[in-house]
């Protein structure tokens, strides 16, 4: 093929002095490669092939090859990648091709299995068995003549061969390798460069572009090649080196021939780099095939390097580069190797001067170069022709005989030539192109390098304080304060936390005030500036030139660091010098303190960038000198993270999680993505044990961070499963958290147990799955870490967090062995009980064996894992079988994971604050909430609340039809299962609706824990519900008797008005009468009967509860004097000590203050007795509510005997009380007290009722109320209106009242469903409701109104309820309220008016009279209407035209339904409510049905939904126990702490005579045992304001001060009523 020369125009790149190549070097450089030039001219004998016959051949031949390459881009399916490249991105994803292991494979599946097995550095990547596709007979047989009837075997084995069928030759698999290399991206291409080198294979150094037929040489692709060797210098001591490949200078060795030659040029140069490597690929290489498409003119190149033994082949690093292909046709790559080798080697046939290579090889003979000439027809050995020239001949020579001939030649040469090779230098050669000219990667560079150029000639180990502060000593500082505050060392008090919370805010805002530097403005420049390919060359560079940087230094340090350790460890074991040692450990920790220092990459760039980010966020305010807002970083980061970059989780140098960043990093990373699901894979091991290169082949990760350096902390890294494999794993990435080593002394060499410890429970609980990594085989140092491991497992098992693990065990002698493997399965399962059991006492944890801390099963969950390398390095490549190991765990990882859901990023976030959280803290599962059960819990209950009440308003409608049914007394009895059949329906929406959630809502992994309890709650409820609905519609009929006496007396005086008005207009009929006569005789007939009734009736008088209260009181304790007793309102009292006498086991009874000893807060009494005194106070008042509803005074009217049924109730509860088990007895003060605040409180209601009672039953006033209508109908009678038309008036106005009371009813009932719509202080569950309580009490700022709700929260919340009720009916009264009024009795007009026709149609086919219509019309309404027969009883109506009724029933009604829609308003509105269906009354109960226990130490209230809930009571935030009363023992000072912060400390609280500590409050048992209250700092400001707000009204109340122990701190009045308010926001 030819070469088309092109001029290359190279830019001059803006970048430090250095690294710049002007025209002057390049110049110099052409000039010295003319000297060196080998002379190409063409040789005489080509040249006669010239002229047209010869162009067209060289045409076709063009052609001939154009073709063979599209055909192999077709077999390989790789059909438009040479454009649409492929992409690491692309590769790296969990794909289901990646999952299975393939020794072979169909020829379309050889790209992605060769990609496979390169990326986990299995050498066999070149030798994929490709499977065929025809079926063919190995043995080729001739049809017609067999072997028997053959007479010459020449002819017959002739034939045979001829008659072979063709077959197309397999790719070859240097094309496959090639083909996948021009179809790739620049960071595949590296990627993949980086594997062949980690291979120990040669890799492409020049290439022909297939379609540009230009030499390419692929720089960028060597940049994170590094090698490693060792050599003996002149006083023999051996020197290790590691130095990048791309600048290391090395003698090169150039192989290529002239011809085709019999020899295998690639396996000759094997034999001198590796015999037992191919290092190489040749002929005899299984899979060679006899075409290669893509190889001829490639040059690959090799390093061979010593490993400082006797036994190395060479003593220094020795680059061996390879032409494939003859020479002869490779002018240009021929003559650039030629003139930058050390020693050339050349393989020819023969030396020919006729040859058409003669001269070529004359004038490489010429040259001062050595020449080595391999003849393949020559037997001679070693000869040297002349100095610097040998020939050495190959035929029928031993292979191994002519290797070390070679080498030897080879040496001598060397150690004569000081040249050297550089690979960088190839690209300043003109006519090839380099990659990294391409626009992207210049511009990159060239960014990178003008960041470095700041760099230049700083001390690598000062150049983070002054380029990166921000994560420096204040960053360092910061994190150790942080500790400090979490982890109390006394009895702080809330004035301590707040002075370093204080100190920490100042180390922020002092952090904030650090300018930031040129260096790091430039790097966020480039990031917000480039697109996302720009932006990826420009990282990958600035890690090259940042490694390049630092490598020597921190190679100098770490051997002067390792120098200094053998010298400490010696002091040691001699232990007779303390003083030296001294001086020489304080040596090692200025070492590394250098060594921390001089740690220099790209993590730390952003580490600092995090750092920017969280002092500009801790003091909301953007840096001055900053081209961004702040709030654009995170961005960045995670733009990173999904390009593939790690990001650092846990700072290894402050050992420090930065959670404001991580958290910020992780949203926006949700905003890019969405709220992906992540499978989390934590990787735990001892340092330096292989974690990292485990990563790396598995999932192409490169998590080894800069040059020189150890993983330090925790970093996350992303794994993209692809689109076809997501339906199977339900998860869309895997989420790689690699962590710095166990045991891994720390740099000064101290002991780090509890940093591994923190370690261990942070990425265990972190991960869905752990890969805990071992090495070797010392049992000790496997104790240590599975000590570690174990105890991170058992506190994960009791904070309910269910990882799972694999043991992975690396560097095992003989993996095969399965007895051995058995073996080290049984002692590992032992080791791991053991560990359990001792882990389990340090925890206090029951648990006897690992099982019991994790599901394991030793036979699958341990793997073990071949040596690394197949021989010694640094020559030896990759152990195959540790390539298969690493496919089995991969495997393995997947099938854990297609079991699990792994969790979203938004619930990563949680469980990253939730574990640092409780890690801060120390005592980890005493400290552990998870916030996701938590927010998961918090979503359930408000479903729950969803759920109830769809059936509490199913039954409300059920019940108000039956309730219509009693009252009618079309029913006379009421049985469950009738309510269970009317709520089938809702019950079956709802338990699809709950089914429907459990098995789709987002946390559903979380929540199905508590399926089966919510499950039986809402049967619960169920029951609840139709049981209670059950007693109150049977209280209404045991009622209705009585009611029916009350309601018939009434109607019997309406309708003898009636019939007697009707008697005097008859009368009155026909004669001329005036109106004003008419008047005149009604009204006194009217008042003549009015007069009689009112004598025959007794008025119903006013009542006085009170005074019935005292007299019952003075029956019960006649010898007290009740009225002077001071009565005190049992709602309001801060103790109840003065109602109390202690028992006395003898019988005695002492006073209280004398025997019950003064406790840390809260008086005589213990907070355990008060607490159990409030419950009872608080039930009492509950269970007193539902008996005075029940007692429907209403309708029934008020009875003394009421009072009586209250004080029995009450004086048995308080009975049975003190005769529990408890320590005191109540005097009768406390009954009374209580009986008199249960009526004071329940007065107002028993009054208003029985007003209503007597509005409508007392005679003088609802007779007086009714003369209009008996006017009207006087009226029309005298002016001879008929029977109908009287009839049908009489029937509206008998329907009046229950029109309205249904309208009032069905309204109420559906303002209670849009209240809890739209309300937004009651459409959620309790926590939202008590959100807004509190809000509303700091707007109103009410000292009285909080003592309430602190003291009576039950109360608190029914009385607002009842407030946001009346204030929705009050402000949407026009807007809602009126048109639904409006609506519905509408609706009801409409059901009587169909119920009247239909009921005239059913007497006219039945021939009825009036008794049958009135019959049929109050059936049909019975269900909408408290509507009966009875109530027409005493009005006759014999000459009623049936006909005529429905007429005058739609022209009256009319009138009727007016007048009622009149009367609505938002005065009336409340007092016509009935009383069972009231919305406020439907919310309470629906809400107030819930936990309502309070904090022992504080007194916030339990937000559980469900009451009497298993397991701990908990509230989110808690309050300054000085809110409740708590203050200091024997002094007067109110407490100023939070219980939250009290539990971390050892202060002390006396229960019962006995003290206990704060921090192990559970032991006080009793209401203490029942809370779950975790450390916490970060207590609502709103209680902070509150006692600042109130500190005055607080002291008064309480009679105390906060001073002493208890002064607030000075931070706390910095908060504002805004503040307080919107810090509720995150209740």
């Amino acid at each position: 093929m030819t070469q088309q020369k092109r001029s290359r125009a190279r830019s001059v790149l803006l970048v430090p002095e250095n690294t710049r190549v002007n025209t002057e070097q390049r110049e110099g450089y052409e000039r010295e490669k003319d000297e060196m030039k080998v002379c190409t001219e063409t040789d005489a004998s080509v040249q006669r092939d010239g002229g047209a016959g010869g162009a067209d051949q060289h045409l076709q031949q063009e052609e001939n090859e154009t073709e063979k390459i599209k055909n192999l881009f077709h077999r390989l399916h790789l059909d438009g990648r040479r454009h649409n490249k492929l992409r690491a991105a692309d590769v790296l994803q969990i794909t289901e091709h990646s999952l299975q292991s393939h020794e072979s494979c169909a020829e379309e599946e050889l790209v992605h299995t060769f990609l496979q097995k390169l990326l986990m550095m299995d050498y066999r990547a070149r030798y994929i068995n490709v499977k065929d596709t025809t079926e063919q007979d190995p043995i080729q047989q001739r049809d017609t003549v067999s072997f028997e009837d053959e007479d010459d075997i020449f002819d017959y084995v002739s034939s045979l061969s001829n008659k072979g069928t063709s077959q197309l030759d397999h790719v070859h698999p240097m094309d496959v390798q090639m083909a996948v290399f021009h179809c790739a991206d620049g960071f595949l291409k590296q990627l993949m460069v980086t594997k062949l080198s980690q291979c120990q294979y040669a890799l492409p150094l020049l290439f022909p572009d297939p379609d540009k037929q230009q030499i390419e040489f692929p720089l960028w692709t060597f940049r994170q090649i590094n090698k490693s060797w060792k050599m003996r210098n002149n006083d023999n001591e051996i020197i290790s080196q590691t130095q990048s490949v791309y600048k290391a200078q090395t003698p090169m060795v150039f192989f290529f021939r002239f011809g085709s030659v019999s020899s295998s040029k690639s396996q000759l140069m094997n034999s001198l780099i590796n015999e037992k490597h191919n290092t190489f690929f040749h002929r005899n290489c299984p899979g060679s095939s006899r075409t290669r498409v893509l190889m001829d003119g490639v040059v690959e190149i090799a390093w061979f390097c010593p490993s400082g033994k006797n036994t190395d082949k060479f003593t220094d690093c020795v680059a061996f580069c390879n032409l494939h292909g003859d020479a002869g046709d490779h002018e240009k790559q021929l003559q650039i190797l030629t003139e930058m080798s050390s020693v050339n080697v050349v393989l020819l046939t023969r030396m020919d001067r006729n040859d058409r290579h003669a001269t070529k090889i004359q004038n490489l003979f010429k040259i001062r170069k050595p020449l080595i000439c391999l003849f393949t027809e020559d037997e001679s050995t070693v000869i040297k022709m002349k100095k610097e020239t040998f020939k050495i001949g190959l035929k029928d020579r031993n292979q191994s005989g002519v290797s070390e001939e070679l080498r030897r030649t080879i040496n001598d040469c060397l150690s004569e030539s000081s040249s050297s090779f550089r690979l960088e230098d190839v690209s300043k050669l003109s006519d090839i192109r380099v990659d990294e000219d391409d626009e992207d990667c210049r511009r990159g560079r060239e960014a990178a390098q003008q960041m470095m150029s700041l760099l230049k000639k700083k001390n690598l180990t000062e150049i983070k304080d002054s380029f990166l502060p921000h994560q420096g000593k204040l960053w360092h500082q910061w994190s150790q304060k942080n500790k400090e505050l979490h982890r109390p060392q006394g009895d702080e008090t809330e004035m301590e936390i707040s002075i370093k919370q204080t100190e920490m805010r100042k180390i922020r805002e002092q952090q904030h005030k650090y300018d930031i530097s040129v260096f790091m403005k430039l790097f966020n420049y480039q990031l917000f500036l480039h697109t996302k390919h720009k932006k990826m060359f420009f990282l990958k560079w600035l890690q090259v030139l940042l490694d390049e940087y630092t490598s020597t230094d921190l190679s100098a340090l770490h051997h002067k660091y390792d120098e200094k350790w053998s010298t400490v460890v010696k002091l040691k074991k001699k232990n007779d010098k303390p003083e030296k040692l001294k001086a020489e450990q304080a040596e090692l920790e200025r070492i590394s303190k250098e060594l921390e220092a001089a740690a220099f990459g790209l993590e730390h760039i952003m580490r600092e960038i995090g750092q920017i980010y969280e002092s500009c966020s801790s003091v909301n305010k953007n840096k001055k000198d900053m081209q961004f807002h702040f709030s654009s970083l995170p961005s960045l980061a995670a733009e990173m993270m999904i390009s593939g970059f790690p990001l650092e989780l846990m700072d290894g140098d402050a050992a420090h999680v930065p959670v404001i960043w991580i958290s910020a990093v992780l949203d926006k990373l949700i905003q890019k993505l969405g709220d992906q699901r992540v499978f989390v894979l934590s990787v735990l091991g001892i340092q330096s044990s292989g974690k990292s290169t485990m990563l790396n082949a598995m999932f192409g990760l490169q998590f080894a961070v800069s040059a020189g350096r150890c993983t330090r902390g925790a970093f996350m890294q992303l794994v993209r499963v692809s689109d076809e494999m997501k339906s199977q794993m339900n998860f869309d990435y895997i989420l790689v958290v690699d962590t710095e080593g166990l045991r891994a002394l720390e740099l000064a060499g101290r002991s780090t147990r509890h940093h591994d410890n923190e370690l261990a429970t942070f990425v265990e609980g972190l991960g869905n799955l752990t890969l805990i990594n071992i090495f070797g085989e010392n049992p000790s140092e496997m104790q240590d870490i599975l000590q570690i491991v174990v105890q991170a497992f058992l506190r994960m098992k009791k904070v309910r967090l269910n990882p799972s693990c694999v043991f992975v065990h690396q560097n095992v002698s003989d993996v095969t062995a399965g007895d051995k493997n058995m073996e080290g399965r049984r002692r590992l399962q032992e080791k791991l009980d053991e560990m359990t059991k001792l882990a389990a006492k340090e925890e206090v944890y029951a648990a006897e064996c690992f099982s019991d801390v994790i599901r394991f099963d030793v036979q699958k969950d341990v793997k073990y894992f071949a040596q690394l390398w197949e021989g010694s390095p640094p020559m030896a490549p990759p152990n195959p079988n540790y390539c298969d190991n690493i496919q089995e765990l991969k495997e393995s990882i997947l099938s854990h994971a297609s079991r699990s859901d792994g969790m979203t990023l938004t619930h990563l976030k949680a469980r990253v604050k939730d574990l640092w959280k409780a890690l801060l803290n120390e005592r980890f599962v005493f400290s552990f909430r998870n916030s996701l059960e938590i927010s998961a819990y918090r979503k359930l209950e408000t479903q729950y609340s969803k759920w109830s009440w769809s059936l509490r308003s199913a039954m409300m409608e059920t019940e108000k039809k039956l309730h219509n049914k009693i009252e009618n007394e079309k029913i006379h009895e009421v049985e469950e299962t009738d309510l269970q059949r009317e709520l089938k329906k809702t019950s079956e929406e709802v338990k699809k609706s709950m089914s429907e959630f459990f098995e789709k809502d987002s946390d559903k992994d979380t929540m199905i824990q508590w399926k089966t309890s919510f499950e039986i709650k809402i049967k619960e409820l169920q029951e609840n519900i139709v049981r209670e609905t059950k007693r109150k519609l049977n209280e209404i009929l045991q009622q209705r008797d009585l009611k029916n006496k009350i309601d018939a007396q009434r109607k019997h005086h309406e309708n003898t008005l009636y019939e007697k008005s009707k008697e005097l207009a008859l009368k009155l009929k026909g004669k001329r009468n005036y109106e004003e006569t008419l008047k005149k005789e009604f009204d006194l007939f009217w008042e003549q009967s009015v007069k009689k009734i009112i004598t025959d009736t007794p008025p119903i008088r006013d009542i006085d509860v009170m005074r019935d209260v005292r007299g019952i009181l003075n029956d019960v304790y006649g010898s007290v004097p009740v009225d002077h007793w001071k009565s005190r309102d049992i709602f309001t009292v801060l103790s109840y000590s003065d109602y109390v006498q202690v028992k006395k086991s003898s019988g005695f009874i002492e006073k209280s203050k004398d025997t019950i000893k003064g406790l840390f807060g809260y008086g005589p009494l213990s907070k355990e007795d008060e607490a159990q005194i409030r419950s009872l106070v608080t039930d009492v008042v509950q269970q007193s509510d539902t008996t005075i509803q029940s007692f429907n005074i209403s309708k029934m009217g008020y009875n003394n005997s009421f009072i009586q049924q209250l004080t029995d109730y009450i004086k048995t509860r308080v009975t049975q009380h003190q005769e529990g088990p408890v320590k005191y007895v109540f005097k009768n003060e406390f009954f009374m007290d209580l009986v008199r605040s249960v009526c004071k409180r329940a007065n107002k209601t028993i009054t208003d009722q029985h007003n209503l009672f007597r509005e409508a039953n007392d005679p003088e006033i609802y007779v007086k109320r009714k003369r209009e209508e008996y006017y009207s109908i006087f009226q029309k009678y005298c002016h001879g209106a008929t029977s109908a038309a009287i009839y049908g008036e009489i029937i509206c106005q008998k329907l009046k009242e229950p029109i309205e009371e249904s309208v009032y009813m069905e309204t109420a009932r559906g303002l209670a469903d849009e209240i809890r719509s739209n309300c937004p202080s009651l459409n959620g569950n309790r926590s939202n409701l008590e959100k807004h309580i509190l809000k509303t009490l700091a707007k109103e700022e009410d000292f009285d109104k909080y003592m309430n709700y602190i003291h009576n929260p039950r109360d608190y919340f029914k009385s607002f309820i009842s407030d946001e009720v009346s204030r929705y009916i009050t402000d949407k009264f026009s807007v809602s309220v009126l048109p639904k009024m409006k609506e519905d009795i509408k609706l009801l007009q409409q059901k009587i008016m169909k119920a009247a026709h239909e009921s005239t149609e059913h007497v006219q086919k039945n021939r009825g009279d009036v008794g049958l219509w009135l019959k049929s019309f109050t059936q049909q309404i019975s269900d909408e209407l408290i509507f009966s027969e009875k109530d027409l009883s005493g009005v006759k109506h014999d000459d009623v035209d049936v006909k005529l009724l429905e007429d005058v029933m739609r022209r009256e009604l009319p009138a009727i339904i007016s007048d009622i829609s009149s009367r609505f308003n938002t005065k009336t509105f409340p007092v016509k409510l009935h009383n069972k269906f009231r919305p406020d009354e439907l919310l309470i109960d629906h809400f107030c049905q819930c936990c309502w226990v309070q904090c022992p130490f504080c007194g916030a209230i339990c937000t559980n939904t469900i009451e009497h809930r298993y397991g701990d009571h908990s509230v989110p935030f808690h309050r300054v126990d000085g809110l409740y009363g708590g203050y200091y023992y024997q002094t007067e000072n109110l407490s100023a702490d939070f219980c939250t912060t009290s539990v971390t400390t050892r202060k002390r609280f006396l229960v019962s005579d006995e003290w206990f500590p704060f921090n192990d409050y559970r032991r006080a048992g009793g209401v203490y045992a029942k809370w779950s209250i975790t450390p916490d700092l970060s207590e609502l400001p709103y209680w902070k304001w509150f006692v600042c707000r109130f500190q005055k009204d607080l002291e008064t109340h309480y009679n105390k001060t906060f001073k002493g122990h208890g002064e607030i701190p000075v931070e706390w009045r910095k908060y504002r009523k805004e503040d307080a308010i919107q810090s509720l926001e995150h209740f």
